[in-house]
């Protein structure tokens, strides 16, 4: 079985698809798919999603490009939406959470602040429910460790990780695994393919961001989660193991992060 740590599957470039393209995803062997929140107004999106679709589970939170349009009634939301769900299976992470030091928008002093204050409090409401995190790190890594290291955590995923050799070793010191998809296919992308390559096997856990980040072979072309398969096979050949080792070992790995995802749905 393949494990999807972190797909969009409701998001509007899939046409109302969804719910065939969770099936076709299984019908590849992706056994499940874990599809995030990015802002209140997909929470029951993605809770409904799961709820159909038996390979799908589903995680909750504010997503930092999101952060300009939310308040603090989204954050109230969130924690009464997360309080109401702690007894569905299907629930089992806070994410899509982070900080995003890329767009020019979100880099402005006070829009950093403002991430930085969501980003926080999304931290606690994932420690006091006893939940990991699905972690959106871009050209943010120390500023997310910074808070790691401050709030106590039951571990979680750094998303499409794209750091440092010292940085992934310090999130897997604080029991993160490291999320790799289709950015590792492309032979150019040096660095992330030695990252893959490299870490020790056990923080490696796969994903696809569909649809975002295509696999080479897809590009341009929308993502979707039935890749996930082929993006396995490309780090299996990366690490020279053999494919049906690496979808054991990213499944085991997925569930190490994600304890709810043994729970029966």
């Amino acid at each position: 079985m393949w494990i999807d740590t972190h797909c969009h599957l409701d998001a509007g470039e899939f046409g109302g698809a969804s719910d065939a393209i969770a099936r076709q995803a299984g019908e590849q062997g992706v056994g499940q798919i874990v599809i995030p929140a990015v802002d209140r107004h997909n929470f029951r999106l993605v809770r409904d999603l799961s709820a159909r679709q038996p390979n799908c589970r589903y995680a909750l939170g504010i997503h930092p490009i999101c952060v300009p349009g939310a308040g603090e009634e989204d954050l109230d939301l969130l924690r009464q939406t997360v309080a109401g769900a702690m007894d569905d299976p299907n629930l089992v992470a806070i994410g899509e959470i982070g900080l995003d030091f890329f767009l020019p928008d979100l880099c402005e002093p006070a829009m950093r602040q403002k991430q930085e204050y969501f980003y926080q409090e999304q931290l606690k409401l994932a420690r006091d429910v006893g939940l990991p995190v699905l972690l959106h790190v871009r050209r943010s890594q120390d500023i997310i460790l910074k808070y790691l290291r401050r709030i106590a955590l039951p571990g979680g995923i750094a998303h499409a990780f794209n750091g440092s050799f010292q940085q992934a070793e310090t999130f897997i010191a604080l029991g993160f695994k490291l999320g790799f998809g289709g950015a590792m296919t492309f032979p150019r992308a040096l660095q992330i393919r030695r990252l893959a390559s490299t870490v020790p096997a056990s923080a490696l856990v796969l994903e696809t961001d569909a649809p975002d980040i295509s696999p080479a072979w897809l590009h341009p072309q929308r993502n979707t989660p039935e890749q996930l398969p082929r993006i396995g096979a490309a780090l299996a050949e990366l690490r020279s193991m053999p494919v049906d080792e690496i979808a054991s070992l990213t499944t085991a790995n997925a569930h190490a992060a994600l304890p709810r995802l043994q729970l029966p749905a």
